[in-house]
């Protein structure tokens, strides 16, 4: 069973130096407002991870030649346009798929942002 995923989860991203919170403004499971795979937007619920190091987004790049090939991190614009890849999609929350511990999220810049820790530990998904 996997956890349902709340407002302030922890996130990471696979290229990113630091970890980030999640935004959510819905309906509350526990003490918190549950999260479902639609809450994937920049800024409004994927905070920036500090700096990037993916030589996929165009500001690294830039940065990284302009450094003659040392890698140059930039900060962190999350790109995130598409929803949540849930593993366990059979229970919703305003009609899709509510978000547990093990989805993924990627990035355009080829990000792969995984949930570190859920918000909460109360509440389990079958």
């Amino acid at each position: 069973m996997a956890q349902q995923t709340c407002m302030g989860a922890t996130l990471q991203c696979s290229f990113g130096v630091s970890v980030s919170s999640l935004i959510v403004a819905r309906t509350v499971f526990t003490t918190t407002p549950a999260a479902n795979i639609m809450d994937h937007k920049p800024f409004s619920n994927i905070l920036p991870f500090g700096l990037c190091t993916s030589i996929a987004n165009p500001q690294v790049a830039s940065a990284t030649a302009a450094a003659l090939g040392v890698l140059t991190p930039m900060p962190c614009i999350p790109a995130t346009s598409f929803p949540w890849l849930p593993l366990k999609p059979t229970i919703t929350i305003d009609k899709f798929p509510t978000l547990d511990k093990d989805s993924v999220l990627l990035c355009q810049w080829l990000g792969v942002i995984r949930i570190l820790n859920p918000g909460q530990m109360i509440t389990m998904l079958k």
